[in-house]
């Protein structure tokens, strides 16, 4: 196989014939010399308004394989190489006499399970959260202005919180497991699209369908979900993890075992402060609060796309900005979110959250991203561990004392540069359910991520023309980018506090998306397997 990579492709010309025409002139060969072409990767080069194209790589194999071999062993071009295919495999060990427990089933716990289920071990899966169908009865019922469910919510149930955040796949980690998550996801019923787009997305609707679709494969294999059970104690000895104690319904059992993966995710206070209680090494963490900016998709499209806003091939243009002021703050865009709504994801009574979704089509009528402040340590306004969580409590519970509801409070863009509250909406309608509250951000977040906020927007308008618009939206507060702790491990992935407890994923702070935390989760299984075939 051949690996092309930078092969421009005009708007009107994105198939296949057009890509192998290309190819075969690149590597010289007629084109009914390839026999297969497969894309591996496809982007958007809109750096030139006036030449908005294409740029893809693709692996093709040829009828002969020596004409390959030569085109490979003469060849001087950087862009053609040999294709470098990459599989995963899973060495199946012994059935376990103490099944591991995977607490959470965001993705670092399920493909945490994964592995563990097509190793052998038959991983019983603690979710505090519902199924996919109790949780989105709970999450349509908050939206639409009934009572917030502790247990089932945005943040919490199967899925973990980037169940409704429309599965952005986009990552920074350049670990080979990549391909392998992907194509788990494709195998489970996600488009083919995100095997070789540059900004790969599953959508909200369509990850539910997947995530069914995995479940079913870990429980075929002997793994065990149990829903809306909580992790309430983990029991170590000499320092060694001897069993978990779950609670369900008011009744509580004790689960013996070795291995614990703790894929709690980035909002499970209440475990957090349990670990902490128990000595479960853990420090704070910086992250970022701010909040939601919600703009037309039009204007978005028109900033990045110019006279070819409306090319259907093109879709929804995304954006990803970041500024560094003078006060030595960054801030900068997040889960940015085109065609797209933003949405209440609180986890705890009397607070305001908001995050970001999209569906597979993202063909709402507003783009949404988060404006994010990063916060340091010396933030938080205490050196305890949990700090970090009082800083976003604090903030959550201002912003729902303000508006008495679940309601997030709102601010035009132009209102909030000129520091003046709203009185009601512009040209742009909100999409946060059940509704907003016009009046000033100011309410919830404090002075110095404000003041950041109002540079950073005017920086960012100079990038991204339009995203100062007086007539979009803030919506806040955004508090849970990211975990506010980090859970302690060593080179083994093992707690230092508790041989056998592995901190994975976001929520211990060791991933920043939905592609880093199912790598994580993957690693920590390998070390059970391992441990396992060693012994």
């Amino acid at each position: 196989m051949i690996q092309i990579n930078d092969i421009k492709v005009p708007l009107d010309d994105m198939n296949t014939e057009y890509l192998t025409n290309a190819a075969a002139r690149l590597i010289k060969v007629a084109p009914a010399e390839i026999v297969s072409l497969r894309i591996t990767k496809k982007s958007v080069d809109a750096r030139k308004k006036d030449n908005i194209h294409f740029v893809c790589s693709v692996e093709c194999r040829l009828k002969n394989a020596n004409v390959e071999k030569n085109i490979l062993s003469r060849n001087k071009n950087r862009n053609i190489s040999a294709a470098d295919p990459y599989v995963y495999s899973v060495k199946v060990t012994p059935p376990p006499l103490r099944r591991p427990v995977v607490v959470g089933s965001g993705p670092a716990g399920l493909f945490a399970a994964l592995i563990l289920a097509r190793g052998g071990q038959n991983p019983i899966i603690l979710e505090r959260g519902g199924d996919l169908h109790t949780r989105r009865a709970a999450v349509k019922n908050y939206f639409d202005g009934g009572e917030l469910d502790v247990s089932s919510n945005i943040q919490f149930g199967e899925g973990g919180a980037g169940t409704f955040s429309d599965g952005k796949l986009t990552t920074g980690t350049k670990d080979k497991r990549i391909r392998f998550v992907l194509q788990e996801f494709v195998r489970a019923g996600a488009s083919e699209e995100i095997l070789y787009s540059s900004k790969p997305h599953i959508g909200t609707d369509i990850l539910m369908n997947v995530l069914l679709n995995m479940r079913t494969e870990i429980t075929s294999l002997g793994g065990e979900y149990r829903f809306l059970t909580k992790l309430v104690d983990i029991n170590i000895s000499d320092g060694v993890v001897k069993s978990v104690i779950a609670k369900r319904e008011g009744k509580y059992e004790e689960l013996i075992t070795d291995h614990v993966i703790l894929a709690i995710g980035h909002s499970a206070r209440d475990t957090f402060e349990m670990l902490c209680n128990k000595g479960i090494a853990m420090i704070q963490k910086p992250f970022a609060v701010g909040a939601r900016i919600e703009h037309p998709q039009e204007v978005i499209n028109r900033a990045q796309y110019g006279e070819f806003y409306n090319r259907p091939e093109l879709g929804a243009a995304d954006y990803k900005l970041a500024v560094h002021l003078p006060n030595d703050r960054g801030v900068y865009t997040f889960c940015m979110c085109p065609g797209g709504y933003v949405v209440a994801a609180a986890s705890e009574p009397n607070s305001v959250v908001t995050n970001g979704m999209s569906l597979f089509a993202r063909d709402g009528t507003n783009a949404n991203s988060a404006l994010l402040v990063g916060v340091n340590p010396s933030d938080f306004g205490g050196g305890h561990p949990l700090a970090g969580v009082e800083f976003q409590r604090r903030i959550e519970r201002a912003a729902f004392d303000y508006t008495h509801s679940s309601k997030a409070p709102a601010q035009l863009v132009g209102d909030f540069l000129r520091n003046v509250p709203s009185v009601g909406c512009g040209g742009t309608l909100p999409t946060y359910r059940p509704s907003v509250q016009f009046g000033e951000i100011s309410c919830c977040l404090p002075e110095f991520v404000i003041e950041s906020m109002r540079e950073g927007i005017k920086m960012m308008d100079a990038k991204l023309h339009g995203f100062a618009h007086p007539e979009a939206i803030i919506t806040a507060p955004e508090t849970r980018s990211s975990s506010p702790v980090r859970i302690l491990r060593g080179d083994d992935l093992h707690s230092p506090s508790a041989r056998g407890l592995y901190p994975c994923g976001e929520g211990a702070g060791f991933a920043g998306g939905i592609m880093s935390a199912a790598v994580d989760g993957m690693k920590c299984a390998e070390k059970i397997l391992e441990s396992i075939e060693i012994a």
